[in-house]
């Protein structure tokens, strides 16, 4: 059967779609790249 390779295939790039999306959606927010710029500084 094909079907089933495609079907992996199709919601494994779904999967990375979505968490790209949701990265990219945090990364909008000037409160949360003040808030990891902070974590980071923290570090030092």
């Amino acid at each position: 059967m094909k079907t089933a390779p495609l079907l992996k295939k199709t919601a494994i790039g779904l999967a990375a779609c979505l968490l790209l999306t949701g990265v990219f959606a945090l990364y909008v927010q000037p409160d949360f790249m003040v808030q990891v710029a902070n974590q980071v500084w923290a570090c030092f």
